[in-house]
């Protein structure tokens, strides 16, 4: 019995010592880098069925945008994806930052049959980003909207090797927000809308946020998830220890 014992103990410390947070260290840009961009204003009446989906391994991204519906709609959009984060500088919050993927809109919509739709931003922990994801969805037969998502994932310094360049951007590279996941929103609507964030670590961590809305509303809300880009060494559970 008491043999049992101490193997459990054995065990719950290996797991206490595997639970110890080390940051993400920033994902290295690929040298042949890749980017997408699409931008796009829209105003009518009718029949709406818009798409977007972006999932990049090499970034850690996973990105799924949609909504349709039938009615009056004004639509300005840009959706910007760039591997190389110092090629894609944009202000989010307050100031200019390399960012991955930037998504900025202004929506206007009224129709009697709703506007269904959702917003979907994951930093995949199983391509090395830090898992945190954040989800927006709405139906509204009334909704006025500005809106920014952001992303960021990879080292801003990407492979820049002549020196002269790389002091030239020393400023872009202190201000890289790498690992950053957020959404920043501000609206008036007629009908449902709402988020749901999380972020979880195995036996470290887990962040839930859940808001949602039914009725007239006007709300501004801003959600980050961000976690510092420097690589951390692991402490062994023997450390010092001769065995």
């Amino acid at each position: 019995m008491k043999g049992i014992v101490s193997l459990a103990s054995i065990i719950i410390t290996a797991l206490l010592a595997c639970s110890v947070a080390v940051a993400n260290p920033p994902l290295e840009e690929p040298v042949q880098y890749e980017q997408y961009c699409e931008d796009q204003k829209v105003a009518g009446t009718g029949v709406i069925d818009i798409s977007t989906s972006m999932v990049d391994k090499k970034i850690a991204l996973e990105y799924f945008n949609v909504m349709s519906g039938e009615g009056d709609i004004e639509l300005d959009s840009e959706h910007t994806l760039s591997e190389n984060a110092s090629k894609l500088l944009r202000n989010a919050t307050d100031k200019e930052m390399p960012f991955n993927l930037f998504e900025e809109s202004k929506l206007t919509f009224k129709g009697d049959t709703p506007l269904v739709g959702g917003k979907f931003l994951h930093s995949k922990s199983f391509y090395g980003g830090i898992g945190a994801q954040i989800q927006e969805s709405f139906s509204v037969t009334e909704i006025e909207k500005e809106q920014k998502a952001f992303f960021a994932s990879t080292d801003a310094r990407g492979h820049w090797t002549d020196e002269s360049k790389i002091e030239e951007l020393s400023d872009v590279f202190n201000a890289s927000p790498t690992h950053l996941v957020g959404l920043n929103t501000k609206n008036s609507f007629t009908g449902t809308w709402g988020t749901d964030s999380a972020w979880h670590k195995i036996f470290y961590k887990d962040i839930k946020d859940h808001q949602m809305f039914t009725g007239t509303f006007e709300a501004e809300k801003l959600i980050k998830f961000h976690e510092a880009p420097f690589s951390e060494r692991p402490t062994p559970p023997c450390a010092g220890v001769d065995c």
